[in-house]
């Protein structure tokens, strides 16, 4: 970070804006890992990340590209997706301390991905701090409201291929 008497130059992640350090602040000083949740258009990530001195260590993570092997044969962006791979990562997680939610710079909208991919995770067991009406409906997380007849039956076959590990 350049300064001079006239003009401080901004971090880097503060100008492009990556990071909103005063977020990220916060988090941090509750102590707790982060639930991290990334999503694209073709593929969702969800991350539980622990602060160290040293850099941010992830302790487990979820890909939604992990879903083709236990089966899935539908798109890896949806709301269908987002809740089994948050459901894989609670499942992945062994110890179900308390984690809190952190999306960074994504806009919080309820019942998005973002969501159902929160409440995949609260559903297999993860201690996450929420308020049930920002989850998406059942109807749309199981995928009925699509035009694909396949699809719940696909989901219930995934979902339970996970619980068996």
């Amino acid at each position: 970070m350049a300064k001079n008497k006239r003009f401080t130059v901004k971090l880097k992640r503060k100008r492009k804006p990556k990071t909103d350090y005063k977020q990220r602040l916060r988090l941090l000083k509750s102590d707790k890992p982060r639930l991290v949740i990334r999503k694209s258009l073709n593929n969702i990530i969800l991350q539980i990340i622990e602060y160290e001195k040293t850099g941010d260590k992830i302790l487990t993570s979820a890909n939604s590209k992990e879903l083709r092997k236990l089966g899935w044969t539908f798109h890896l962006g949806n709301m269908p997706s987002a809740y089994l791979t948050g459901y894989l990562l609670g499942k992945k997680a062994k110890d179900k301390k308390e984690i809190i939610l952190d999306l960074g710079l994504q806009r919080s909208i309820k019942g998005s991905r973002i969501y159902a991919a929160l409440k995949g995770a609260v559903d297999s067991g993860l201690n996450i701090p929420h308020n049930k009406n920002i989850f998406p409906k059942e109807e749309r997380i199981k995928g009925t409201h699509t035009k694909k007849q396949d699809i719940e039956k696909k989901f219930e076959e995934v979902k339970k291929k996970i619980e068996n590990g």
